[in-house]
């Protein structure tokens, strides 16, 4: 089975999605957010904004969102190190800067997923290359899940209004798209 934590794109603040506190999305009439479209016109990629965090230290990127926050686009990336820990970065979505860093509580779900499975995987989180090549358009979500004894991993990719998953495997083979 699939263990994986909410998508959390497009929320107001981390905060409040820690709290459980819901936010208003502002969706147009197919009920996509008006984000993707912010992101999709980001001068810094998702994949620049992976580089960016995993940079700060030892460790993988497993999740990354991208958020408007005081009117500063920007992708929170939150990195799993060697050791254990969570650091969620905040990368400036025009500057390629990381702008803040946040040391997080493990959460229930990197209980299951050790940094080993991460370090083990034959790709990252930055196979998002390979899931804009295939849907055709830009990466503007993505996570690590666990299944079974390796990692996977779901990215979201918008083009204009449509957006589709694709998952890719711990081998960087494409397993699903929709």
């Amino acid at each position: 089975s699939i263990v994986s934590m909410p998508a959390a794109c497009c929320s107001k603040s981390g905060r409040d999605r820690e709290a459980g506190i819901g936010t208003a999305r502002d969706t147009n009439a197919r009920g996509h957010t008006s984000e993707y479209r912010a992101a999709q016109a980001a001068k810094v990629t998702l994949t620049q904004a992976i580089e960016a965090a995993e940079s700060k230290g030892q460790g993988r990127a497993v999740e990354v969102d991208f958020e408007v926050e005081n009117n500063v686009p920007q992708y929170e990336v939150k990195v799993l190190g060697a050791d254990g820990k969570l650091v969620e970065h905040h990368v400036d979505a025009n500057t390629g800067q990381v702008i803040k860093s946040e040391n997080h509580p493990v959460e229930a779900f990197f209980k299951r997923l050790k940094p080993a499975d991460m370090q083990n995987a034959r790709t990252s989180l930055k196979s998002v290359a390979l899931a804009e090549q295939k849907a055709g358009g830009r990466a503007v979500e993505a996570e690590v899940e666990h299944e079974a004894n390796s990692v996977q991993y779901e990215i979201t990719v918008a083009n204009g209004d449509r957006t589709q998953t694709v998952k890719v495997d711990a081998n960087g083979q494409i397993v699903s798209q929709n």
